[in-house]
C-alpha cells in the first residue's frame, strides 16, 4: 500500500457523512449546504467495511452532530477541521497535514466545523461493521453553535 493511500486513510472526520449516509433521527442536525462526500473506493473483508471518502465541507459549515457504529481514521488535506464533542468542548483542532481518530459508539456524539475561510478537506477511512451506515445523526447536546 503507497504512503500517499496509507496516510489518506487517517483522518475522520467527520465529517458530513451525518447527512450523506441517509440516515435520520428525530431532532437531528444536518449537515451545513454544501457538504460533500465522495468514496473514493470500498472493500469488504470478514465483518467489516473498508470505506474510503473525500469529505469537503465549505467554510462556515459543518457536518451536523453524528456518531459511528465504528472506527473513523481521516487525514486534513487541505484546511483547519475543528472538531467538538457532546460537552461542546473542542476535542481537537486539526490543521493541513494532520490526522485523527473518531472512536466508535452512541457515546461518541461529535460534530466537524470548518471555521476557516478555505474549505476543508478530508480523506476519511470508515472501519464499521459490515452493512452499517456511514454515520447515525444526533440531535444538538445543547451547544448553542449549531
Amino acid at each position: 500500500m503507497s504512503k500517499q493511500r496509507m496516510r489518506a486513510g487517517m483522518v475522520a472526520a467527520v465529517t458530513a457523512v451525518a447527512t450523506l449516509s441517509g440516515v435520520a433521527t428525530a431532532g437531528a442536525t444536518p449537515a451545513g449546504p454544501g457538504v460533500e462526500g465522495k468514496t473514493i473506493w470500498q472493500k469488504t473483508v470478514g465483518d467489516k467495511d473498508y470505506i474510503m471518502r473525500r469529505i469537503t465541507i465549505p467554510a462556515g459549515q459543518g457536518t451536523g452532530w453524528h456518531f459511528h457504529s465504528g472506527t473513523l481514521h481521516g487525514y486534513v488535506q487541505q484546511g483547519t477541521l475543528s472538531h467538538f464533542d457532546s460537552t461542546c468542548e473542542s476535542d481537537g483542532v486539526y490543521k493541513e497535514g494532520s490526522s485523527l481518530t473518531e472512536p466508535a459508539g452512541p457515546q461518541n456524539v461529535h460534530i466537524g466545523r470548518n471555521l476557516g475561510t478555505r474549505p476543508v478537506v478530508l480523506d476519511v477511512l470508515y472501519v464499521l461493521p459490515h452493512g452499517a451506515p456511514l454515520s447515525e445523526d444526533a440531535p444538538n447536546p445543547g451547544c448553542d453553535f449549531e
